[in-house]
Protein backbone atom coordinates (compact mmCIF):
# COMPACT_ATOMS: atom_id res chain seq x y z
CA UNK A 1 0.00 0.00 0.00
CA UNK A 2 1.16 3.39 -1.01
CA UNK A 3 2.17 5.78 1.75
CA UNK A 4 0.15 9.00 2.14
CA UNK A 5 2.53 11.92 1.62
CA UNK A 6 2.89 14.14 4.47
CA UNK A 7 1.01 17.13 4.51
CA UNK A 8 2.72 20.44 2.58
CA UNK A 9 -0.24 23.08 3.21
CA UNK A 10 -0.38 24.47 6.94
CA UNK A 11 -2.45 27.37 8.71
CA UNK A 12 -6.20 27.95 10.24
CA UNK A 13 -8.71 28.95 8.26
CA UNK A 14 -11.32 31.01 9.79
CA UNK A 15 -14.33 30.52 7.88
CA UNK A 16 -17.81 31.86 7.77
CA UNK A 17 -19.99 28.72 7.64
CA UNK A 18 -23.06 29.38 5.66
CA UNK A 19 -26.57 27.89 6.41
CA UNK A 20 -27.08 24.70 4.63
CA UNK A 21 -23.29 22.96 4.88
CA UNK A 22 -22.39 20.39 7.83
CA UNK A 23 -18.95 21.38 9.35
CA UNK A 24 -17.72 18.36 7.79
CA UNK A 25 -19.04 19.22 4.27
CA UNK A 26 -16.91 22.56 5.15
CA UNK A 27 -13.90 20.47 5.94
CA UNK A 28 -14.68 18.47 2.81
CA UNK A 29 -14.58 21.62 0.48
CA UNK A 30 -11.11 22.99 1.80
CA UNK A 31 -9.65 19.36 1.22
CA UNK A 32 -10.68 19.60 -2.52
CA UNK A 33 -9.36 23.07 -2.47
CA UNK A 34 -6.24 23.22 -1.16
CA UNK A 35 -5.99 19.67 -2.34
CA UNK A 36 -4.61 18.47 1.07
CA UNK A 37 -6.17 15.72 3.27
CA UNK A 38 -5.37 16.43 6.67
CA UNK A 39 -8.14 18.99 7.61
CA UNK A 40 -10.47 19.10 10.61
CA UNK A 41 -12.54 21.28 12.38
CA UNK A 42 -12.71 23.09 16.24
CA UNK A 43 -16.54 22.31 17.10
CA UNK A 44 -19.49 21.44 15.08
CA UNK A 45 -21.79 23.70 13.95
CA UNK A 46 -25.51 22.51 12.71
CA UNK A 47 -26.13 22.64 9.25
CA UNK A 48 -28.56 25.13 9.87
CA UNK A 49 -26.37 27.71 11.72
CA UNK A 50 -23.90 30.45 10.06
CA UNK A 51 -20.81 31.62 11.35
CA UNK A 52 -17.32 31.31 12.48
CA UNK A 53 -15.92 27.54 12.12
CA UNK A 54 -12.10 27.02 12.84
CA UNK A 55 -10.47 24.90 10.74
CA UNK A 56 -6.83 23.69 10.90
CA UNK A 57 -4.95 22.55 7.62
CA UNK A 58 -1.83 20.01 7.80
CA UNK A 59 0.48 20.83 11.25
CA UNK A 60 -2.67 22.94 12.30
CA UNK A 61 -5.13 20.07 13.21
CA UNK A 62 -2.25 19.33 16.14
CA UNK A 63 -3.55 22.53 17.66
CA UNK A 64 -7.54 22.02 16.94
CA UNK A 65 -7.82 20.99 20.76
CA UNK A 66 -6.82 24.45 21.97
CA UNK A 67 -8.98 26.44 19.52
CA UNK A 68 -12.30 24.33 20.35
CA UNK A 69 -11.14 24.49 24.20
CA UNK A 70 -11.73 28.26 23.80
CA UNK A 71 -15.15 29.68 24.61
CA UNK A 72 -17.56 30.89 21.98
CA UNK A 73 -20.57 33.84 21.55
CA UNK A 74 -23.43 33.30 19.69
CA UNK A 75 -26.47 35.50 18.76
CA UNK A 76 -29.90 33.64 17.91
CA UNK A 77 -33.81 34.17 18.26
CA UNK A 78 -35.49 32.08 20.62
CA UNK A 79 -39.33 31.81 19.86
CA UNK A 80 -41.67 31.42 22.60
CA UNK A 81 -44.56 29.29 22.72
CA UNK A 82 -43.49 26.48 20.51
CA UNK A 83 -41.32 23.34 21.17
CA UNK A 84 -39.76 20.98 18.25
CA UNK A 85 -38.37 17.38 18.97
CA UNK A 86 -34.86 18.83 17.92
CA UNK A 87 -34.99 22.12 20.21
CA UNK A 88 -34.70 24.33 16.74
CA UNK A 89 -36.88 25.35 13.74
CA UNK A 90 -35.95 22.60 11.71
CA UNK A 91 -37.60 20.11 14.07
CA UNK A 92 -41.52 18.85 14.20
CA UNK A 93 -43.61 20.76 16.67
CA UNK A 94 -44.20 18.58 19.78
CA UNK A 95 -46.69 20.95 21.60
CA UNK A 96 -47.75 24.81 21.77
CA UNK A 97 -48.37 27.26 24.28
CA UNK A 98 -49.89 30.30 25.31
CA UNK A 99 -47.28 32.72 26.06
CA UNK A 100 -49.01 36.07 25.37
CA UNK A 101 -48.12 37.95 28.71
CA UNK A 102 -44.57 36.86 28.85
CA UNK A 103 -42.42 39.84 28.66
CA UNK A 104 -38.61 40.84 28.21
CA UNK A 105 -38.11 41.34 31.64
CA UNK A 106 -39.59 38.23 32.76
CA UNK A 107 -37.00 36.20 30.40
CA UNK A 108 -34.63 38.30 31.76
CA UNK A 109 -35.17 37.64 35.29
CA UNK A 110 -35.57 33.64 34.88
CA UNK A 111 -32.17 33.93 32.86
CA UNK A 112 -30.47 35.94 35.90
CA UNK A 113 -31.84 33.21 38.55
CA UNK A 114 -31.50 30.29 36.23
CA UNK A 115 -29.28 29.92 33.32
CA UNK A 116 -26.25 32.46 34.09
CA UNK A 117 -22.75 31.25 35.40
CA UNK A 118 -21.79 27.77 35.96
CA UNK A 119 -24.80 25.40 35.41
CA UNK A 120 -25.41 21.41 34.54
CA UNK A 121 -26.92 21.20 31.00
CA UNK A 122 -27.99 17.80 29.49
CA UNK A 123 -26.78 17.57 25.83
CA UNK A 124 -29.34 17.50 23.04
CA UNK A 125 -30.31 14.07 21.33
CA UNK A 126 -29.14 15.88 18.17
CA UNK A 127 -25.77 16.90 19.09
CA UNK A 128 -22.87 15.21 17.72
CA UNK A 129 -21.45 13.94 21.30
CA UNK A 130 -20.90 10.37 21.36
CA UNK A 131 -22.36 8.09 23.62
CA UNK A 132 -20.97 4.64 23.88
CA UNK A 133 -19.31 5.28 20.55
CA UNK A 134 -22.35 6.37 18.85
CA UNK A 135 -23.10 10.20 17.62
CA UNK A 136 -26.14 11.43 19.43
CA UNK A 137 -27.87 12.68 16.38
CA UNK A 138 -27.53 9.38 14.99
CA UNK A 139 -29.23 7.62 17.57
CA UNK A 140 -32.00 10.23 17.35
CA UNK A 141 -32.64 9.69 13.48
CA UNK A 142 -33.67 6.40 14.25
CA UNK A 143 -35.79 7.72 16.61
CA UNK A 144 -33.74 6.20 19.52
CA UNK A 145 -33.56 8.08 23.08
CA UNK A 146 -30.96 7.31 25.60
CA UNK A 147 -29.95 8.76 28.70
CA UNK A 148 -27.63 11.80 28.77
CA UNK A 149 -25.66 12.45 31.92
CA UNK A 150 -25.84 15.97 33.18
CA UNK A 151 -22.08 18.25 31.88
CA UNK A 152 -20.82 21.27 33.37
CA UNK A 153 -20.94 24.42 31.41
CA UNK A 154 -20.15 27.64 32.18
CA UNK A 155 -22.22 30.80 30.91
CA UNK A 156 -20.29 34.14 31.42
CA UNK A 157 -23.63 36.33 29.63
CA UNK A 158 -26.85 35.86 28.47
CA UNK A 159 -28.34 38.93 27.20
CA UNK A 160 -32.59 39.14 26.23
CA UNK A 161 -33.92 41.84 23.79
CA UNK A 162 -37.15 41.98 22.81
CA UNK A 163 -38.29 42.01 18.71
CA UNK A 164 -40.88 43.39 16.54
CA UNK A 165 -42.99 39.85 17.26
CA UNK A 166 -43.91 39.49 21.19
CA UNK A 167 -43.47 35.76 20.47
CA UNK A 168 -39.64 35.58 19.44
CA UNK A 169 -36.61 37.52 21.90
CA UNK A 170 -32.98 37.88 20.60
CA UNK A 171 -30.44 36.79 22.39
CA UNK A 172 -26.78 37.26 22.14
CA UNK A 173 -25.04 34.27 24.82
CA UNK A 174 -21.43 33.67 25.72
CA UNK A 175 -20.40 30.98 27.01
CA UNK A 176 -17.65 27.75 27.84
CA UNK A 177 -16.74 25.14 25.03
CA UNK A 178 -19.89 22.43 25.41
CA UNK A 179 -22.68 24.76 25.54
CA UNK A 180 -25.70 23.80 23.80
CA UNK A 181 -27.31 27.03 22.95
CA UNK A 182 -30.43 25.06 21.75
CA UNK A 183 -31.09 24.19 24.98
CA UNK A 184 -30.81 27.22 26.69
CA UNK A 185 -33.51 28.38 24.47
CA UNK A 186 -35.71 25.47 25.59
CA UNK A 187 -34.65 25.84 29.32
CA UNK A 188 -35.53 29.57 28.90
CA UNK A 189 -39.55 28.58 27.59
CA UNK A 190 -39.93 25.97 29.90
CA UNK A 191 -38.65 28.28 33.17
CA UNK A 192 -41.23 30.44 31.50
CA UNK A 193 -44.12 28.34 32.28
CA UNK A 194 -43.95 27.13 28.34
CA UNK A 195 -41.98 25.76 25.64
CA UNK A 196 -39.41 27.84 23.14
CA UNK A 197 -37.01 27.03 20.46
CA UNK A 198 -33.91 28.07 18.75
CA UNK A 199 -34.05 29.97 15.34
CA UNK A 200 -31.06 31.24 13.23
CA UNK A 201 -28.35 30.47 15.30
CA UNK A 202 -25.03 32.29 14.82
CA UNK A 203 -21.47 32.07 15.97
CA UNK A 204 -19.83 35.44 16.09
CA UNK A 205 -16.53 34.80 18.24
CA UNK A 206 -14.55 31.54 19.11
CA UNK A 207 -12.09 33.11 21.52
CA UNK A 208 -10.61 36.28 19.62
CA UNK A 209 -11.69 34.94 16.26
CA UNK A 210 -14.74 36.93 15.46
CA UNK A 211 -17.33 36.93 12.57
CA UNK A 212 -15.18 39.96 11.13
CA UNK A 213 -12.44 37.89 10.76
CA UNK A 214 -14.59 35.01 8.65
CA UNK A 215 -14.51 34.38 5.41
CA UNK A 216 -16.48 32.13 2.90
CA UNK A 217 -15.43 28.62 2.47
CA UNK A 218 -14.47 28.98 -1.01
CA UNK A 219 -12.27 32.21 -0.81
CA UNK A 220 -10.66 31.82 3.11
CA UNK A 221 -7.31 31.66 3.11
CA UNK A 222 -4.77 30.40 6.10
CA UNK A 223 -3.01 32.26 8.61
CA UNK A 224 -0.18 31.10 10.37
CA UNK A 225 0.25 28.65 13.07
CA UNK A 226 1.61 31.58 15.65
CA UNK A 227 -1.19 33.92 14.76
CA UNK A 228 -3.78 30.31 15.43
CA UNK A 229 -2.76 30.73 19.27
CA UNK A 230 -3.49 33.88 19.54
CA UNK A 231 -5.59 33.47 22.31
CA UNK A 232 -2.66 32.07 24.25
CA UNK A 233 0.19 32.98 26.11
CA UNK A 234 3.20 33.25 24.14
CA UNK A 235 6.82 32.58 25.12
CA UNK A 236 9.93 33.05 22.82
CA UNK A 237 12.81 29.85 23.06
CA UNK A 238 16.14 30.70 22.59
CA UNK A 239 17.88 28.52 20.33
CA UNK A 240 19.05 25.88 23.40
CA UNK A 241 15.54 25.82 24.70
CA UNK A 242 14.40 25.35 20.92
CA UNK A 243 17.02 21.81 20.92
CA UNK A 244 15.64 20.67 23.93
CA UNK A 245 12.18 21.32 22.71
CA UNK A 246 13.05 19.14 19.53
CA UNK A 247 13.90 16.35 21.92
CA UNK A 248 10.30 16.91 24.22
CA UNK A 249 12.31 17.70 26.60
CA UNK A 250 10.69 18.64 30.04
CA UNK A 251 11.40 22.84 30.93
CA UNK A 252 11.42 24.56 33.75
CA UNK A 253 8.58 27.13 34.73
CA UNK A 254 10.69 30.05 34.73
CA UNK A 255 9.33 32.41 31.96
CA UNK A 256 6.21 30.63 31.37
CA UNK A 257 3.74 32.93 33.89
CA UNK A 258 0.11 32.04 34.50
CA UNK A 259 -1.71 29.00 34.30
CA UNK A 260 -1.20 27.93 30.72
CA UNK A 261 -1.07 26.15 28.16
CA UNK A 262 1.55 28.61 26.46
CA UNK A 263 2.39 28.47 22.53
CA UNK A 264 6.73 28.50 22.12
CA UNK A 265 7.88 30.13 19.68
CA UNK A 266 11.64 30.31 18.19
CA UNK A 267 13.07 33.62 17.88
CA UNK A 268 11.66 34.00 14.35
CA UNK A 269 7.98 34.06 15.31
CA UNK A 270 7.28 30.29 14.49
CA UNK A 271 5.26 28.03 16.89
CA UNK A 272 7.26 25.24 17.65
CA UNK A 273 4.52 23.64 20.34
CA UNK A 274 2.35 23.70 22.96
CA UNK A 275 3.46 23.38 26.28
CA UNK A 276 1.38 22.93 29.52
CA UNK A 277 1.70 22.10 33.56
CA UNK A 278 3.52 19.81 34.52
CA UNK A 279 5.57 18.98 38.12
CA UNK A 280 5.68 21.68 40.21
CA UNK A 281 8.12 24.11 38.62
CA UNK A 282 7.85 22.29 35.45
CA UNK A 283 6.52 22.35 31.91
CA UNK A 284 5.90 19.31 30.07
CA UNK A 285 5.44 19.29 25.57
CA UNK A 286 1.46 18.89 25.06
CA UNK A 287 2.37 18.92 21.52
CA UNK A 288 4.81 19.02 19.03
CA UNK A 289 4.13 20.92 16.11
CA UNK A 290 6.61 22.54 13.73
CA UNK A 291 9.17 20.46 15.30
CA UNK A 292 9.46 17.12 14.78
CA UNK A 293 10.80 14.46 17.35
CA UNK A 294 13.78 12.45 16.82
CA UNK A 295 13.83 8.89 15.71
CA UNK A 296 14.71 6.73 17.98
Amino acid sequence: MARRRPPSVHGLAVVDKPAGMTSHDVVGMLRRRLEERQVGHAGTLDPDATGVLLVGVGKATKILRFLTALGKTYTGIVRLGVTTDTLDSSGRVTATYDMAGVTVDDARRVVAEHLLGPIQQVPPMVSALKVDGRRLHELARQGLEVERAPRPVTVHAFDVAGTSDPRQLAIEVRCSSGTYIRSLADDLGRLLGGGAHLHGLRRTAVGSFTDADARPPDTVGLIDLAAAMRDYPAVTADPATVELIRHGRVLPAEGFAGPGPWAVLDGEGTLLAMYESHRPGEVKPAVMVALDPPAG
